[in-house]
């Protein structure tokens, strides 16, 4: 009797150990995934301000200067004043729209995230997708912004296109800044993909 009651308290010892441990683990899994997700959160916010603080630079972003101009050789040049708005070039345009949406789609993504709690997975699949889908959309205007103003630098010979930012030189900066925070909100978009899928594959 004695030796069956040892081995019974040893068989529940152990039983209990391992209730224990196996909760244990589960307790650091649930605590790592809700740091996780807090985290994804911020990232998502700063996303937000990233691509709200680009669209309101360049959204914003107008100089006018006074510019000689020479219609004739034999009379004196002509002083103008002219003015660069972000509108009056098409690439512009799309960057300001592209950070619009990417911060639109932000804060409908985080009110999603807040009021649904992360239960539905379909939600989930959803919202990477889109950031996924933002990350390329801002990338695209990043591209089509740096690409028209290396021209606004540097200007082009072969089309006989001069440089305007020796001219303009607070709207070039202005729109250098505006390009920098877009990409910061681009990268912030392309890590919460990035974080998504490794958990993705962790729990699998």
């Amino acid at each position: 009797m004695e030796s069956e009651n040892k081995g019974s308290n040893i068989m529940g010892g152990n039983g209990m150990d391992g209730v224990e441990n196996r909760g244990g683990k589960v307790g650091k899994q649930q605590g790592r995934g809700r740091s996780g997700s807090c985290a994804l959160l911020v990232v998502r916010v700063l996303g937000l301000v990233f691509t709200l603080v680009a669209a309101i630079l360049l959204g914003v972003d107008k100089q006018t200067k006074v510019v000689p101009i020479q219609l004739l050789s034999t009379l004196p040049p002509l002083d103008v004043p002219v003015t660069a708005r972000w509108h009056y070039l098409s690439a512009f345009v799309y960057f300001v729209v592209a950070n619009i949406m990417a911060c639109s789609y932000a804060a409908l993504s985080l009110v999603l995230i807040v009021t649904s709690g992360g239960a539905s997975h379909i939600l989930k699949s959803m919202i990477i997708i889109l950031d996924a889908v933002m990350a390329a959309l801002l990338f695209s205007g990043i591209g089509a912004t740096v690409s028209v103003g290396l021209i606004g630098y540097q200007g082009n010979s072969h089309l006989q296109w001069g440089k305007v930012c020796n001219v303009f030189g607070k709207f070039c900066h202005q729109v250098v800044a505006a390009a920098v925070f877009s990409l910061l909100g681009s990268l912030a978009f392309l890590l919460i993909v990035v974080f998504s899928a490794l958990r993705g594959q962790g729990k699998s």
